[in-house]
Order: structure tokens, then C-alpha cells, then sequence
């Protein structure tokens, strides 16, 4: 009997030892491509597609498997000189028939490509229709999930200073409307060196950007109800103020839940904050590039810390640590799984995170 018991505790604790290594396995991140600043979208089937740069290349994989695994990397197309660094990259959505990306070069000039149907990429035109104005390469893309797209940049045409600009399609992107003036700080300038943010819901456009104003680095919304044609007043974000004589070059992230409600997440010095159009802001970590998803009306969120540790917040309050680097993404890929994604040195890597 006493043979019979070590050997069944023996076992046991191999079968232990055998699944703690595999979860730690299935834990360890995904190494997806070589490359910079990856973008990510999802569509109605829910298959997850990334964009990312690598020198003058825009490169694109996808993953059908809810992010377990991606395609390999193919070339959407070059684009001389084209920023894609310190949150400078290629942006993509999805349209009624397939792909958009767009993405900007070191002139200040921002051009769009489609992959249609038939699986072919193709660039199709220049978003900004006067040269040279997106000198940074701050870039953000959404669409209403058809065929209706809205682009968004920092834009320094007419006196040199930048100004929050966009533009729509209404082809999924094989061409743009005329440029439209969003907002123009009273200061004489947005922050220069930050990503702006954009998601559109029904008819709806919302814009995140980091404004400029007595000397505030302070993260403002603005929406258009008209599908972008127009926009309403811009409006501050949380009740902080960050008095700062630079650009932290850390724009923040912004979502709508099945609700319609707007949901955000913004860096003010070294602390990450949650917050709602006209609510307070809530403090929820330390670091910086941080990154929201919604699921189930339940909030995840990510971020790099101080030790460049990605950090996941799980709605019960659970923080987990998941690989290091920086500017994390996050996506759902189930109720109750999303994907991170986020850019290691020169690696982009990927986990998928239980909720």
C-alpha cells in the first residue's frame, strides 16, 4: 500500500509540476514579428489584424485563432521615409469590405491603403490635402464599421503651430474629404508630441487629444454627432492639471461600450488615470503608454510601469504583470479573454490574458 501511494503522490506531482510549466508556457509572450509600433483592429468575425512598421515597410498579419497565433508578416506596401516610432505608426481599421491603413511620412504627409475583397493591398490616396502639415506623424483611425472612415492628426498648416485637423471617407478609404479644422488651442498650440485618439460609434466621432493650455498638458474630448462633418466644444478630462514645460508624448486611449458611454485612460506624470466626460478622474496605476478595452460593459486596462513591466488591470482588480516593453494594446477576443499587444525592443509580442 505504501508503494501504491508514493507512486500515486509521485505522480500527482509530476502532473503538478507538468501543468504549472505549461500554464507558465501559454503565459510567456507571443513573439509575433520583428517590427515597431504595431495597430490593431478587429472585425465583425472576429478576427484580430495588425499593422506595424519596419523601416520604410508597412507590414500586416492577422490572427484567426483569437491571437494563439498570427500569419506571417506580409508587405502592404513602402512608403519612403514613413515615421514609425515613440507611438509614430501606421493605423488601421476595418471597413464593409476590408481593410484601411494610413499611415505618415517624415515630409508630413499622410497617405491611405486598402486591401478590398479580392485580398489585394493597394494605396489609394493623400489624407491631408495641404502638403507637408503632419511633421510629428501622430496618427489615429477608426471607422463606423461600413464604410464611413475618420482620420485625425496634429496639423500645423497656415501658422506653424499645431492644431487638432481630420478628414472623412466615405469609400473605406479610396478617398478623403476636404480637411477639417477640429480645434485650435487659444494658447496657439495643442501638445506637439502626442498621439491624438478616435473612435466612431454610429453617427458619432470622438476625439482625445493632449491640449495646451496655461501651461496644462491636460487630455481634452470633443465629439462630431454628424459623423464628423462638424464638432461640438472640446472638453477637459478629469480635474488634474499637469503643469509641464515639454511633451510627455503619451496620448492616452479611448473607447465606447456597448452602452454608448465613453470611456478613457490618460497618463498625468508618472500615474495612470481612469476617467468619464464630466466625472472625476480615478488613479488606478503608476507608469506610462497606457491602454483601454471594454468587454461586457467591464473595463481592462494596460500600461508600462516604471520597470517597463506591461501591465494588465482585470475588472476584479487583479493587476498582472505580463512581459516587459512599452505602449501596450489591448483588444477582446471573447467575454472573457483580450489580447495585449506591445512592442519589446525590436520585437512586437503578444499574451493573451484571461479575464
Amino acid at each position: 500500500m505504501k508503494s501504491i501511494s508514493l507512486f500515486t503522490g509521485l505522480i500527482v506531482l509530476l502532473c503538478f509540476f507538468s501543468c504549472k510549466e505549461q500554464q507558465n508556457k501559454n503565459d510567456s509572450p507571443l513573439v509575433i514579428a520583428s517590427g515597431q509600433m504595431p495597430a490593431m483592429v478587429k472585425d465583425n468575425s472576429g478576427k484580430i489584424h495588425l499593422v506595424y512598421g519596419t523601416g520604410d515597410s508597412i507590414m500586416y498579419t492577422y490572427s484567426e485563432d483569437k491571437g494563439r497565433s498570427f500569419s506571417s508578416p506580409e508587405l502592404v506596401d513602402t512608403l519612403a521615409a514613413m515615421v514609425a516610432g515613440a507611438a509614430c505608426s501606421p493605423q488601421i481599421t476595418t471597413t464593409e469590405d476590408g481593410l484601411s491603413i494610413i499611415a505618415a511620412n517624415n515630409a508630413g504627409d499622410i497617405f491611405s491603403f486598402i486591401k478590398d475583397q479580392s485580398g489585394k493591398w493597394a494605396k489609394a490616396a493623400r489624407v491631408n490635402d495641404m502638403d507637408t502639415t503632419n511633421k510629428e506623424g501622430f496618427l489615429g483611425l477608426s471607422s463606423d464599421g461600413n464604410n464611413i472612415l475618420f482620420a485625425t492628426w496634429p496639423d500645423l498648416r497656415d501658422d506653424g503651430h499645431n492644431k487638432i485637423y481630420g478628414a472623412r471617407s466615405t469609400d473605406d478609404g479610396k478617398s478623403w474629404s476636404k480637411n477639417i479644422m477640429i480645434y485650435t488651442s487659444p494658447d496657439s498650440t495643442v501638445c506637439e508630441c502626442c498621439k491624438p485618439s478616435v473612435v466612431m460609434k454610429d453617427n458619432n466621432v470622438y476625439v482625445m487629444f493632449r491640449n495646451f493650455l496655461n501651461g496644462n498638458r491636460d487630455l481634452y474630448l470633443i465629439q462630431s454627432a454628424d459623423g464628423g462633418n462638424s464638432f461640438g466644444e472640446a472638453q477637459k478630462l478629469g480635474t488634474g492639471n499637469w503643469q509641464l514645460d515639454g511633451c510627455p508624448m503619451d496620448g492616452g486611449s479611448i473607447v465606447v461600450n456597448n452602452s454608448g458611454e465613453v470611456q478613457t485612460v490618460w497618463r498625468r506624470e508618472d500615474k495612470i488615470f481612469a476617467a468619464v466626460p464630466g466625472a472625476a478622474e480615478k488613479e488606478i496605476g503608476k507608469g506610462k503608454g497606457c491602454t483601454i478595452e471594454t468587454v461586457n460593459g467591464k473595463n481592462i486596462y494596460a500600461w508600462s510601469d516604471n520597470n517597463a513591466d506591461i501591465t494588465c488591470l482585470l475588472p476584479d482588480g487583479t493587476k498582472k504583470i505580463i512581459g516587459k516593453g512599452s505602449l501596450p494594446l489591448l483588444k477582446s477576443v471573447s467575454d472573457n479573454e483580450v489580447i495585449c499587444v506591445w512592442q519589446q525592443e525590436n520585437n512586437i509580442e503578444s499574451v493573451v490574458v484571461n479575464l
